[in-house]
């Protein structure tokens, strides 16, 4: 992988954690417990109760995907950023620009 290309990726990966902390921020707010003093219907209740189990799993979600890429973050301050992992090989350029988390190379993933 070139410099640009490397400094690229690490810019994406920038991008993304601030980009997926904004969307744990907002996710947040939507798991908060539904409220029993809330003068709404049982039936809006019910899908507020849903709605909070579905934003619950999106949460975890965009946590684990952040974690990856707070990893890939010091892969790069290690200099392993593009290296697969399992084989030792390089991670395609085209790859990393969509899953800049990645750790495996398209053979080994």
């Amino acid at each position: 992988m070139t410099q640009s290309e490397e400094k690229e990726i690490k810019q994406i990966i920038n991008e993304q954690i601030q980009s997926v902390g904004e969307e744990i921020k907002e996710l947040t707010e939507l798991t908060k417990p539904v409220s029993l003093d809330a003068s709404i219907g049982r039936l809006s209740r019910m899908d507020a109760i849903n709605n909070k189990a579905i934003n619950e799993m999106a949460l975890r979600d965009k946590k684990q995907i952040l974690n990856k890429l707070e990893r890939a973050k010091e892969r790069g301050e290690e200099g392993q950023l593009g290296k697969c992992q399992k084989c030792g090989g390089e991670i395609p350029f085209g790859r990393l620009k969509i899953m800049p988390y990645t750790t495996r190379c398209v053979k080994c993933a």
